[in-house]
């Protein structure tokens, strides 16, 4: 379970979100105030807090990978699942926030149409956002990382965003100056939207829940692997990137003590080779 490397690779991907982040945080909202959308200021805005969330979770992920101590006998891997928690929490504010600034500007009745400027920009940081999407997707997919993944998932989020805020703003230009605060809306609401997933799936992890069409899969596994006459009992649970199997089999008791370990052995390989499972613990009683 010693996976303190990805974890490393992983804070790759959480600086790169940070630093970008921190660039068009800073020109969304020059230009969104200088040319006056509603939209690219939201998005601007989202992008301001992002820099808080990335924070929060190069802060998991230095904690965990911290060794185990006294205290904390599986190491200190969940600490990037609680990292992206406190993400979602962030998100979820800044999606609210936004909404209510959107809906304010909405039943105004006089609106300003943005500059073109605001279109282009929103457009152009859309392309840099999803290429960091592209490549922390990738690197969650590789390290199993749920942090990454909630980083993923908010760098898609952002370009989205991007996106929805350039055809606001083009729109507008062509006599719909309502449609640029509307896209704010629809930002905050896709903001809220992914900010939703990322707490279900880090409360789901953090409560040892665990996928069961997967389960299912290990259980196939095991029950292929000669010696093993049938499964009484197996279950799993996400610890930060590890994925900790406990499984009770039976075997035949006339085998001896090696026997019975070579088919412990067999089970451990099958499902760390197949499942990326980190840490499997197998209990043997005889038919």
């Amino acid at each position: 379970m010693e996976n303190y490397s990805d974890i490393k690779q992983s804070e790759k991907g959480a600086w790169l979100s940070l630093f970008a982040y921190i660039l068009l945080s800073g020109v969304k909202l020059l230009i969104g105030t200088a040319s006056g959308s509603q939209a690219l200021l939201a998005d601007g805005l989202n992008n301001s807090t992002d820099i808080i969330a990335s924070l929060a979770i190069l802060a998991g992920l230095k904690i965990s990978r911290r060794p185990p101590d006294s205290n904390h006998s599986y190491g200190h891997f969940r600490a990037e699942t609680v990292a992206a928690l406190v993400a979602s929490f962030i998100m979820i504010a800044v999606g609210l926030q936004v909404l209510y600034q959107g809906v304010n500007k909405f039943i105004q009745p006089a609106l300003e149409t943005p500059d073109l400027i605001a279109a282009w920009t929103a457009a152009g940081c859309a392309v840099v956002m999803f290429a960091v999407y592209m490549y922390n997707i990738r690197l969650a997919r590789k390290l199993n990382s749920n942090a990454m993944l909630a980083v993923a998932q908010d760098n898609r989020s952002d370009a989205l965003v991007s996106i929805g805020a350039f055809i606001g703003i083009i729109g507008s230009q062509f006599g719909l100056p309502w449609l640029d605060p509307l896209t704010g809306i629809v930002v905050g609401l896709l903001i809220c939207k992914t900010a939703w997933g990322i707490f279900r799936k880090a409360t789901h992890d953090l409560t040892d829940g665990f996928d069961a069409d997967e389960l299912e899969l290990m259980k196939q596994t095991v029950a292929e692997i000669e010696g093993v006459e049938s499964i009484k009992d197996i279950k799993a649970r996400i610890h930060g990137n590890n994925v900790l199997v406990d499984t009770t089999v039976c075997v035949d008791s006339n085998l001896n003590v090696v026997q019975s370990h070579d088919i412990t052995e067999e089970i451990e390989d099958q499902l760390k080779d197949r499942h990326r499972v980190s840490n499997v613990l197998v209990h043997i009683e005889p038919v």
